[in-house]
């Protein structure tokens, strides 16, 4: 017999249905891989479209698909919390509250009691209060009340007085190299007019400056910024200071003198302070702030503008390099913040070599001072060593360009100014040697004149 007709009918039935459906799966499948194929060429399947697909078929089919938050266990007491609330329970201590006297009646003693309560609780309302009130006004802004006291430290830091001290001592030094004899009285009216004008062109710098000052660390704390005092104060101040000192120098000294002084205030208010945010020609027009006070004790003992006094203010005018860009160096963070065009800042290459260069030119102008018959030839030597020092540290800043080369050539230019203006005037010509000089060429042409006429 054959095998199909050893198998029963079912059996039978259901092998020719599996066979009927494999033959249909066979045929259906390279349809399906066509129509795919086809699917691909109009639209790019991605990665991204599958998942759409999916998240489609679920959605359909698994309408009922949704998470479910686990319950959280509830936690598991330990018994050590139990005795310890068991040992707080009997640690309770139960006040005992005083049994009024029998005699009194309930209703008053209530009534104490809660007349007690009131009183206290009112006290520690008035004891909050001040405390909530003190820290809102703490918090709140308020208006400094000016001390007259506090007066004089406070137009003294607007004068910047240290500054002004300086200007004098150069003025001071001017005065006294002129080749004239010494008037006390002039002196002392053209230090006091020259410390006033410089008292009212640095208040009318710190007025000018106020925005910009509150930006920098080093200007913060100015009186003007933290409004210790009213800008009007600062305005009157610096006109009581300024009218006073150039009528002093005009009227007491000479009028040459005056018109240097009020001509310095012009140049550091109206053309420094607002060069200072606008180019680095600020530090050259300082520079020539810095030098006209020597010039202005020259003339306020002689009377003319002579080479002597140019060259005082030649000295002072190259001192100003390595002493100011070694100071702008080390607050460059600062010139920036506050929106200063600084050479530091801006070219710290010419800053460098600005300084380095004017060093070696007060070399130069030390040996010039003999010449003009201003000082001996003693001075160029005895000055050459801190001259020669000054610019060694100009060099190192030059080359290193930090923090610790620009400070100590700073510092030395604290003590080389000084320094430098004692041995000029212990190496000053006297005057009565120029007098005697003077006399002998007089005698000399004379009778060179004697000689001449039959």
């Amino acid at each position: 017999m054959s095998a199909a007709r050893r198998c029963s009918p079912p059996r039978a039935l259901a092998g020719l249905f599996v066979w009927h459906l494999k033959k249909t799966g066979i045929r259906q499948v390279p349809c399906q891989f066509v129509h795919l194929c086809r699917v691909a060429n109009d639209r790019l399947i991605t990665f991204q479209y599958f998942n759409f697909l999916k998240r489609m078929y679920v959605t359909q089919y698994n309408k009922d698909l949704s998470q479910r938050a686990k319950p959280k266990s509830d936690p598991i007491v330990s018994p050590f919390r139990e005795l310890q609330q068991f040992d707080q329970e009997k640690k309770v201590i139960h006040k005992v509250r005083p049994v009024p006297p029998v005699q009194q009646p309930l209703s008053e003693a209530s009534s104490r009691n809660e007349l007690r309560e009131k009183k206290s609780a009112a006290e520690t309302a008035d004891s909050v209060t001040p405390v909530r009130a003190e820290s809102k006004d703490d918090r709140q802004w308020k208006e400094m009340k000016l001390r007259l006291d506090d007066l004089p430290g406070i137009l003294a830091r607007l004068s910047k007085i240290k500054l002004t001290a300086l200007v004098v001592s150069t003025a001071s030094a001017g005065f006294a190299m002129a080749p004239v004899p010494f008037d006390l009285t002039c002196f002392l009216l053209a230090s006091l007019g020259t410390g006033l004008a410089s008292c009212a062109a640095n208040s009318i710098n710190q007025f000018f400056e106020v925005p910009f000052d509150s930006n920098m660390n080093r200007t913060k704390n100015r009186p003007l910024v933290r409004g210790q005092i009213s800008p009007l104060l600062a305005v009157c101040f610096a006109a009581s200071c300024g009218v006073p000192g150039i009528a002093l120098l005009t009227l007491g000294v000479n009028p040459l003198t005056g018109a240097l002084g009020a001509f310095n205030i012009f140049l550091y208010t109206c053309c420094y302070t607002p060069m200072k945010r606008m180019s680095i020609a600020n530090t050259w027009v300082g520079a020539v702030v810095g030098a006209i006070p020597p010039v202005m004790g020259w003339t306020a003992a002689t009377g003319s503008l002579d080479a002597g006094a140019l060259l005082l203010g030649g000295i002072l005018y190259s001192w100003q390099f390595p002493h100011f860009n070694a100071l702008s160096w080390g607050l460059r963070e600062d010139y920036s913040r506050g929106g200063y065009c600084m050479m530091s800042v801006t070219h710290p290459a010419l800053c460098r070599r600005v300084a380095l260069r004017h060093c070696l030119a007060l070399i130069g102008l030390s040996t010039v001072a003999p010449v003009l018959d201003i000082t001996t030839w003693t001075f160029p030597v005895i000055s050459l060593p801190i001259n020669l020092y000054i610019s060694y540290l100009g060099f190192r800043f030059y080359r290193d360009a930090d923090r610790s080369s620009s400070r100590k050539l700073f510092f030395c230019s604290l003590w080389h100014l000084p320094m430098l203006l004692l041995v000029m005037f212990t190496c000053k010509k006297s005057f009565l040697e120029k007098e005697d000089k003077g006399d002998l060429l007089g005698g000399n042409r004379g009778r060179a004149m004697e000689i001449r006429l039959p």
